[in-house]
This record gives structure tokens, sequence and C-alpha cells, in this order.
């Protein structure tokens, strides 16, 4: 099966969440992502935490685990990247854009995640994620609505256009799920997090734009603080788009 429409892809997604149904579990979510696409299915994860890699690799053995590299990690979450993926045997496939933070600095000058954060997650971030999810079918991601108001409607099941007339299908297995819920599950399976966490952080990027969670704070506030900006760009193109684009940061 090739799903190259936004007709066809709408249909596969409208079937897919009244198949799984409002009850579903994130479980019966990835079961059905692994049965309907197979070795055509990825994962995209910035390791912030060990569930959904933990599900997706009981859901389906061997499936690759998209890692950004942007070179601007904290040494923590690499740290963590690498003994996760010691542990849970995972399948992980780091992607890199076409500069490290030298090349980048030399041709846009220095601290370009401050001057221009956009640019800079488009050419780390954006890029290297659409080139990765070209040819695939299934993609799934650790969405939950309650970590923003860019992921309040996220659906179980929906299609993305990663460029004029090239779909996907995007797997949110996770997305009714509470932060609660999240930390439940790694005491329950006895998994590891990111220190960062218990330093205070709620939600974890690169270094230069990630900063300590505040009281009251939506989880995703600490993520590009000060500015209106929510998500990297990646989220922010074909279907799904429009919470992101109005939502805005207090400030």
């Amino acid at each position: 099966m090739s799903v190259a429409t936004e007709v066809d892809l709408r249909a596969l997604a409208e079937g897919g969440a009244a198949e799984l149904g409002p009850d579903a579990t994130a479980e019966d979510v990835l079961a059905w992502g692994a049965a309907t696409f197979a070795g055509r299915m990825i994962v995209a994860s910035n390791m912030q935490d060990a569930v959904l890699v933990d599900l997706a690799a009981k859901a389906l053995p061997g499936v690759e685990v998209l890692f950004l590299e942007t070179g601007f990690h904290f040494a923590e979450t690499l740290a963590f990247k690498r003994g996760l993926t010691e542990l849970l045997d995972l399948n992980v496939v780091e992607l890199t854009g076409e500069h490290t933070p030298d090349t980048q600095r030399d041709e846009f000058g220095p601290r370009l995640y401050e001057r221009d954060p956009e640019r800079c997650c488009h050419i780390n971030k954006v890029e290297p994620m659409l080139e990765a999810l070209r040819g695939r079918e299934g993609w799934v991601t650790a969405f939950r609505r309650d970590s923003s108001p860019t992921r309040a409607a996220a659906p179980i099941v929906d299609r993305y256009e990663l460029e004029p007339g090239s779909w996907i299908v995007k797997v949110n297995p996770v997305a009714t799920w509470t932060r609660r819920d999240t930390w439940a599950y790694l005491k329950e399976h006895e998994l590891p997090h990111n220190p960062l966490y218990d330093l205070g952080y709620a939600s974890i990027g690169c270094a230069p734009c990630t900063r300590l969670s505040l009281p009251g704070e939506h989880e995703r506030e600490g993520r590009w603080a000060g500015l209106s900006k929510w998500e990297c760009g990646i989220q922010e193109r074909g279907a799904g788009s429009e919470a992101a684009a109005g939502a805005a940061k207090p400030g």
C-alpha cells in the first residue's frame, strides 16, 4: 500500500480512528499502527522519557526510532539516549541536518538560536525530519494534549502533509494521556527518565532554548521562553496545524 494523496490518507486516518474508538489504549493504537504499516512505520523521539519508545518497541520490535541530533542537546539527554537504547535494544536512527554547530555559526553567525530560532529549528529539526519521513506511511509521535495549547486537539490518528501532494499518517497513541499517566507508566514498568526532570525541567529540548519550569506554567512554556513559539516547526504543517497557528504563549 502506498499512501500518497490527502483523499486516501483522510480515509485511512478516519477509518483507523473509527476502528480504534474513544476507549482505545495506547497499546491498541500502536497494535493498529504496526498491523497497518509494519516496516513503513517509524517512531520519533527526543528522548525526554522512555514511554513512547517502550510501547512502540513492544508493538513492533526493531521499529526505527528517529532522534534529531541537533548538536545542541543537553549532555544528560545524550547519555539518557545511549542508556535507553541499550536497555530496550532500540533501533535508533540519528538524524542530522546539513550543519554542525560550528558550520552553522560560520554561515549564519553566532547564537542563531537566539537571533532567529525559527531558522535554527528549520535547519536542525524540520529539514532532516521531513527528509526522513519521505517514503514512510506511519509516523508515531509522543503528542499529549495536556502538554500545551498547540496540542490540545491532537487526534489519535491524523494526516500530515510532508509537501504538496505527499501525505503520511500521524499516530499519537498517548494523546489522551496526562503527565501523571506518563510517570505512572514509568513507575509501573520500572523505566528510567531523563535526569533533567529531577532538576525541575518539565519539557526538554535543545539546551540553549530550554529553561526550568515555573509554577503554574504549561509543560512546554520553558521551551523558547519569552517567545510566542511553542513548536519547532515540524508539527505546524498540514492537517492539525490550526491549533499551533492560533495559540500564543502568555507573556
